[in-house]
């Protein structure tokens, strides 16, 4: 208490001649402060004489009638005050809830010494204070008071970077015992400090972030966020923007369920004295700063807010609204956008979509942008492309360039099929690299799955044949003749994989598995699949199946898991899978890829046209870049790997959303302008080419064939001219959008059209990959749903890395629920040791942090050194400390 009592006094202003209103019940906590204020500082306090605080209507008399100069109050009950009816208030202590900005510049503004205070009861009432807050600054909760410290935390109880979102741990002599005779509940808010030994800290529940001021910014509870149609909402971010408003004086927002199952955001407001708040205009204008699902379905006009007790806003005495007058987005006005709208919500997986719904903000991104786009094709035959998905991101824009489009291209179909059947632009690179290179395993793509319980090995290996004869791809062989390679069909019975269980136990199966994922394909001479079926025990089996990349991409994958599952589920029970037929097979696709593009010799054709773009696009590519590498390059690579993992965490995540939504970028925009950053710094130079896989399947019929459809597009990445980081990720969106418009090209005739100087060391025109998976997923379990059978996924390390780095990542779940991004990075062995990929990955992730507190930080400023490189550089030799 003491020390509080000089925080508040320093801050405050206390003062013997100083007068102060003690106006909140003795029941709550913050009615010390003003108690010790005037105690301990020679003040007066004056006692408000009714037995209940007093309300809105009664308080700016009772301040002016007892010449108030000092007053603690919460932001809610300040609301209902202007500094005209009170010219003798001199200083706010203000709490209990986020301080509005305008509510600070206005009583600021007027000379009045506001300082915001934060602290739960469980800290002694205040925990951290601010210092007076000047006009127009952000309002924060300023720094911990003396003998506290605060600890902004991740999930895993690990200090966040600057700028980034964490729960706030609030550890010091201010800290309660516990809660009386509720042993459990003490135990879940009070924990053990990780920092201190023998200390403990409280777990407040409240989210917040260090600014870059070195002052705690107020974010909200952690039960403020709530999840909107799938969507997860921070409430604190909605009424931030909503209060933005010019017309808004205060505004609260809440999730309300009026209807079972129905929740919808709605946003309470007080206007500013005069102003006329229009519900629908205010809607609009969130909409330009929010995603479409945190825009609040409902606007409601107060003249103020119910209070509770304790003068904080009472949320559950708000009105419902009135969703008749304010329609959730505009409907569809005729059977065009009708149509659009259906396929907007079937792409991204949502029940409806208004018209005015922004793609992207309900969670589009570049791939499916595409899907998006092929679907337009299919259900218009426009020929739309990503890059006007970019530009007209709702219905509304997007209808009209659909009218003006050309018309698309020939859909995939099946064609007369010759007697030498071509391979694919794609599979001509890897066949080529299978003979240059040999047979080995750099290509090979291993899919395996721990099969728990009671397994029919007969049923199994039955579905194995029914998925090998329902895609032709898997029992292709590459033959060659005089006139070069060919694809040749097996018969469906002839390419049947057999299925005898080979001995293993829990001690060697990781190495029996990564021992068979690099079995080395010959092309010419077997069907691209193989498969192991491992005996761990009699009740645990792993099954692997190894499949060259040249039948397969990741795409194929989930595609293969939930045809082997539906197929296994009707063997086990006696019949065969009753799947749909598959439209066409990809030997009609290659038949009918070297068809829709043209010959590349004219100049006019789809192959041309995007030729000419990638030999300007990539005029002047630097062979190699420099990376920084523990030792020199090999005569010829010997594509072993390593990995090491990488992890965003939540609220970096969010942040990278954000970023990119203010951008107008997708998150791996994002992550692409980062990395090139990192590598820069790093010292690979300012023109950064990066490899990235685009999936390649442009037409709808295309989408439930494994094959290898996946093209590599190189991104250039420009750092020229020392930019800031929105200006990296400006030049990023152009160059990866014009990328994507060609991106029918086939990697392989890149190569061949630019002929770079051939290496047996390093990959030609890029050395880093980067991916962002974010495709739909099979389920773990997509084999399962059999009695006495439970499916797992089974790491594979089959050691390989074809790049010098790759950087690949996936959406992801954490441990509560919301979304992150997690991957690895993969390394040459050749080229890296383990920590540095370690330090890379560390290094990154800060990045990335950094850039999402600061967009505007020119690249030639982020930090990519570590906390102990930091430490070395700062502290001398003597362990004295130096400036730099």
């Amino acid at each position: 208490l003491a020390t509080l009592a000089d925080g508040l006094i320093r801050e405050v202003g206390a003062a013997p001649g100083e007068r102060f209103l003690q106006n909140i019940a003795l029941s709550f906590d913050a009615s010390v402060s003003d108690l010790l204020m005037a105690l301990t500082s020679g003040a007066a306090l004056v006692l408000n004489p009714a037995p209940q605080p007093a309300t809105a209507g009664d308080l700016a008399g009772l301040i002016v009638r007892h010449r108030i100069t000092r007053l603690t109050l919460t932001p809610g009950m300040l609301a209902t005050l202007t500094p005209r009816e009170v010219p003798t208030l001199r200083g706010l202590h203000l709490g209990g809830e986020a301080l509005p900005a305008e509510t600070a510049r206005r009583w600021a503004a007027a000379g009045v010494r506001v300082v915001q205070a934060y602290g739960p009861t469980e800290s002694t009432i205040a925990a951290t204070m601010s210092a007076p807050l000047r006009a127009g600054e952000t309002p924060h909760i300023g720094v911990p008071v003396a003998n506290t410290r605060a600890l902004v935390l991740d999930e895993a109880l690990q200090p966040v970077p600057v700028g980034v979102v964490g729960e706030l741990y609030l550890a010091g002599a201010g800290l309660a015992r516990g809660y009386v005779g509720r042993p459990e509940l003490t135990a879940e808010r009070f924990v053990a400090c990780p920092f201190g030994a023998g200390e403990r800290m409280y777990r407040t529940g409240d989210r917040v972030r260090w600014s870059r001021h070195g002052v705690l910014e107020f974010v909200g509870r952690v039960d403020d966020q709530v999840k909107v149609r799938g969507f997860r909402v921070e409430l604190g971010e909605v009424e931030a923007a909503v209060r933005s408003h010019p017309a808004v004086d205060q505004a609260v927002v809440i999730v309300r369920e009026d209807r079972p199952g129905d929740e919808r955001l709605v946003a309470y407001v007080i206007p500013e004295p005069g102003a006329t708040m229009d519900p629908a205009a205010l809607r609009a204008y969130t909409a330009e700063a929010l995603p479409g699902y945190m825009v609040p379905s409902a606007v409601v006009t107060l003249a103020e807010f119910p209070l509770s007790a304790s003068t904080k806003v009472d949320k559950r005495a708000l009105p419902a609204p009135d969703y008749q007058e304010q329609s959730a987005g505009r409907a569809p006005r005729g059977p065009r956008e009708q149509l659009l709208c259906d396929l907007f919500a079937e792409v991204l997986g949502l029940d409806r979509v208004s018209i005015d719904d922004d793609f992207f903000a309900l969670g589009g991104h570049s791939l499916l942008a595409t899907r998006l786009a092929s679907r337009i094709r299919s259900a218009f035959g426009a020929e739309v492309s990503v890059r006007t998905v970019f530009e007209a991101p709702t219905v509304a824009r997007l209808a009209p360039a659909v009218d003006n489009a050309a018309s698309r291209p020939a859909p995939a179909r099946v064609l007369p099929r010759p007697d030498r059947i071509p391979l694919s632009f794609g599979q001509r690179r890897l066949w080529f690299l299978n003979r240059f290179e040999g047979a080995n395993a750099i290509y090979n793509m291993p899919l395996a799955l721990r099969l728990t319980g009671d397994l029919d090995v007969a049923a199994l290996e039955a579905a194995l044949g029914d998925l090998v004869a329902r895609h032709e791809s898997l029992r292709t062989v590459f033959a060659e003749d005089e006139t070069g390679p060919h694809q040749v069909i097996v018969d469906a019975e002839v390419a049947r994989p057999g299925l005898t269980p080979q001995p293993s136990s829990a001690e060697r199966i990781d190495d029996d598995v990564a021992l068979a994922a690099r079995y080395a394909f010959d092309l010419a001479a077997e069907v691209p699949l193989r498969v192991w079926l491992f005996e761990v025990s009699p009740r645990e089996h792993v099954l692997l199946l190894v499949l060259h990349h040249i039948v397969a991409d990741g795409w194929s994958m989930p595609l293969l898991m939930n045809d082997l599952g539906a197929a296994f589920r009707a063997r086990r029970d006696g019949v065969e899978p009753s799947w749909q037929p598959l439209p066409l097979s990809y030997a009609d696709y290659a038949l009918w890829q070297q068809d829709v593009l043209g010959d590349e010799d004219d100049p006019q054709s789809p192959l041309g046209r995007q030729l000419g773009f990638w030999r300007d696009a990539l005029a002047g590519l630097p062979d190699e870049i420099a990376l920084p590498v523990d030792r020199p390059r090999p005569v010829v690579a010997s594509y072993r790997g390593d990995r090491v993992p990488v992890e965003v965490p939540a609220d970096l995540h969010r942040g990278l959303v954000d970023l990119a939504r203010q951008c107008g970028a997708t998150v791996f925009m994002v992550l692409q302008s980062a990395f090139a950053v990192l590598l820069s710094r790093l010292g690979a130079g300012s023109d950064i080419p990066m490899g990235s896989p685009i999936a390649g399947r442009t037409d709808d019929a295309l989408n439930g064939l494994v094959g290898f459809f996946v093209n590599t597009l190189v991104l250039r990445t420009d750092l020229s001219g020392s930019p800031s980081f929105t200006e990296v990720l400006r030049r990023v969106r152009e160059a990866d959008l014009a990328a994507y418009a060609n991106q029918d090209v086939p990697f392989e005739r890149l190569v061949e059209m630019l002929n770079p100087e051939r290496s047996l060391s390093r990959h030609p025109l890029f050395q880093v990959m980067l991916s962002l998976n974010n495709t739909e997923q099979a389920p773990a379990g997509a084999v399962s749903g059999v009695d006495g059978l439970s499916v797992s996924a089974q790491g594979v390390g089959a050691g390989v890395s074809k790049f010098d780095l790759l950087l690949g990542l996936s959406d992801g779940t954490g441990p509560d629920g919301e979304p992150i991004l997690r991957g690895i990075l993969e390394f040459s062995v050749d080229l890296f040791d383990r920590e540095t990929a370690e330090d890379l990955a560390t290094r990154f992730v800060r990045l990335l942090a950094a850039v999402v507190a600061n967009p505007e930080v020119r690249v030639d400023r982020v930090p990519v050194l570590t906390t102990d490189e930091l430490t070395r550089l700062v502290d001398g030799p003597d362990g004295t400390r130096r400036d730099l």
